[in-house]
């Protein structure tokens, strides 16, 4: 009997083989899958969320325009005047290692609150004075509309560096006023990318503006604070893009993706008491209570939390984040080498990882049950997050996860999908092959496992009974068709009743006889009592209707009964016009013709000596009646006849 089903089930497989095609099409094509765009974002965002350290990194501090500074000092915005005494304060006193600003001033000061100092007629040159020198990035902002406005003046671009045709390009734009931008030390745009859900996951380094390649206020200020470093665009060894900045005591390389944008390694919650960065308010900063150096080296940002200034943003850390620390987790993370990326081979990687699993599943899922089907797609799961883990956390690579974990789920949901089908096909299969020959009970333990039930033939060891109704060839000759018809089947179903109740399969009614069978489809090692305990049954059923007929008036019935154990080989037998379920052996043959013997010997049961013995020797009352060579055997057969259960106080013996 086959035990693979990928040999009995080939859709299976076929299955499995289709998933792969349709998973590495979509692979190979880069077009969206449904879902998996969403998929994706999320398993970014799972594996942040696990690897955010949630500590304070003290290189990296924010100076607030919070509540209680404007409280002190005025609404926003302040004097340029203001802007340049926290510029010095910070750049000098501070000693900061840069400063950005994360606003904008784009328009000359008008009727701004805060005295101007020293009464000078242009403020924005006091600011410009403060800059010139001094380690700050100005941010501004790239626009794309259609009708973008160019408002302001842009740094200088990086020298000699033109953009690629996948990176980012922008159309407008709004930056500060010219005196100020030629003043500072740098300039950086402060946008980042949000995608279809909204969320800020990461943000461009380097972006293109009219054929020419600007620089983001981050970078900017990882350049300043190391020193004025040289930056560097070039390729990795994988032929992805890269800026390195050179400075005099420590380098970073940093990996971009085709847009030249790079994740944000959030650390934790963002604000004050999200504990990532530590947050100075600003009038505390203006009024001199921080004590001189305390910002030595530092990394500072200027941001706002005040109501109606704050820039909110929705990103994976949180859904109400300041949008100036985007930059100060970006900051921090190149500092600390936490900077992941997609390297240009991650297509090609997704595409062996496809193969493996298809492959895989195409060999063995089609042949698992539903608990190894689980048990592999399981292990192909746990796999593959381990391996992802080990890449994203020791070598910073962030590698396609979604489509083979996609093809995983398909797989297995499928398969078993149409592995429910196929159980579901095959015992209902098997209710109908089987029903008209074996009782309810049997057919139902059947259908729990329909694979090792079938209908081929083999040989095994059965009890066979043989059931004719003496005398019942005269008595037809005096009935009507119509009464014999009824009489014949209200006896065959008394007689087909009592072999189901004992567990018999009845292999076929030849007129007024029954031939049934124990042992099989279900093996059944108690084959020989359970038909012993049938025709000792029937003895009784044949007792109950002659009282019946009595009562009526008609005369008694008798039957003879034969039972033969022995190898025989049980299956379909036939041909493709008629085929049966059916036994076929040396014991059958001796069942036949001991029940011929019965009305002989005076007796209703006959059985053989194997049968005697088989079901129990002294567990029944026996009676040996003689030894006979029935037709067809050279060897003498002893055979009994049975009378009733040992024990039983009143057995019932026949004459």
């Amino acid at each position: 009997m086959p035990s693979a089903p990928a040999q009995r089930h080939p859709w299976r497989t076929w299955a499995c083989i289709a998933l792969l095609l349709l998973a590495l099409a979509q692979s190979l094509s880069g077009l969206p899958a449904p879902g998996r765009g969403w998929l994706d974002a999320q398993l970014a965002d799972l594996r942040l969320g696990l690897s955010m350290p949630r500590t304070r990194d003290t290189r990296v501090v924010i100076v607030d325009v919070d509540e209680a500074s404007l409280q002190r000092l005025g609404r926003w915005p302040w004097s340029r005047a203001r802007i340049a005494q926290l510029v010095r304060e910070l750049t000098g006193r501070q000693q900061a290692a840069v400063l950005g600003l994360d606003a904008l001033f784009a328009e000359p000061e008008a009727g701004l609150s805060g005295p101007a100092s020293g009464g000078d007629p242009a403020p924005d040159d006091e600011l410009a004075r403060a800059l010139a020198g001094a380690p700050v990035v100005l941010g501004y902002y790239f626009s794309s509309e259609r009708d973008a406005r160019r408002t302001g003046q842009l740094p200088a671009p990086l020298a000699g560096q033109t953009p690629w045709p996948r990176l980012l390009h922008w159309s407008g734009y709004g930056a500060n006023l010219a005196v100020l931008t030629h003043a500072a030390a740098a300039g950086g745009f402060f946008n980042a990318v949000t995608d279809s859900d909204g969320v800020v996951r990461s943000v461009p380094l380097v972006a293109g503006f009219d054929g020419a390649l600007y620089e983001s206020m981050s970078l900017a200020m990882l350049r300043l604070g190391l020193g004025g470093a040289a930056l560097g665009l070039g390729t990795d060894e994988a032929g992805g893009r890269t800026v390195r900045l050179q400075g005099a005591t420590q380098s970073l390389l940093i990996h971009l993706d085709a847009r030249g944008t790079v994740p944000v390694p959030y650390r934790g919650a963002g604000g004050m008491r999200g504990g990532s960065f530590q947050y100075l308010s600003a009038a505390d900063v203006l009024s001199g209570r921080l004590p001189a150096g305390s910002l030595r080296g530092r990394y500072v940002l200027l941001g706002f939390t005040a109501p109606g200034l704050m820039d909110v943003r929705a990103t994976p850390a949180g859904e109400a984040f300041p949008g100036v620390e985007v930059h100060a987790n970006l900051i921090a993370g190149a500092l600390e080498g936490r900077l992941v990326h997609r390297p240009p081979w991650a297509a090609t990687y997704e595409l062996a990882v496809l193969l493996l699993l298809g492959v895989l599943f195409i060999a063995v899922l089609p042949r698992l049950g539903l608990g190894g089907a689980l048990a592999l797609g399981g292990g192909a799961v746990l796999a593959l997050l381990a391996l992802d883990s080990v890449l994203y956390r020791g070598a910073h690579l962030l590698l396609p996860l979604a489509g083979p974990l996609m093809l995983v789920v398909a797989t297995l949901v499928v398969n078993l999908a149409l592995g429910f089908g196929v159980e579901r096909r095959a015992r209902h299969r098997l209710a109908v092959q089987f029903s008209s020959y074996v009782p309810p009970e049997l057919v139902r333990q059947m259908q729990r496992d329909p694979r090792r039930y079938d209908m081929q033939a083999r040989t095994e060891e059965l009890t066979i009974m043989f059931c004719d109704l003496n005398g019942f060839t005269s008595l037809a000759e005096t009935l009507p068709p119509a009464e014999l018809q009824a009489l014949l089947r209200e006896l065959l179903e008394r007689l087909s009743g009592v072999i189901a109740r004992h567990q018999g399969t009845i292999d076929k009614y030849m007129g007024d006889c029954v031939m049934a069978f124990w042992g099989a489809p279900v093996a059944n090692p108690r084959h020989a009592r359970q038909a012993v305990e049938a025709a000792l049954d029937i003895r009784a059923a044949i007792q109950a209707f002659n009282a019946e007929r009595a009562a009526a008036g008609h005369g008694a019935l008798a039957v003879g009964i034969g039972l033969g154990t022995g190898p025989v080989a049980v299956g379909n037998m036939g041909t493709a016009l008629r085929r049966t379920y059916t036994v076929i052996g040396d014991a059958v043959n001796l069942a036949s013709r001991l029940e011929g013997l019965a009305a002989g010997y005076g007796v209703d049961v006959v059985a053989s000596q194997a049968t005697m013995e088989q079901a129990g020797a002294g567990d029944f009352v026996w009676q040996e009646l003689d030894r006979v060579r029935v037709r067809g055997r050279r060897q003498a057969e002893l055979v009994y006849t049975v009378h009733g259960p040992a024990g039983d106080a009143t057995p019932q013996r026949d004459h």
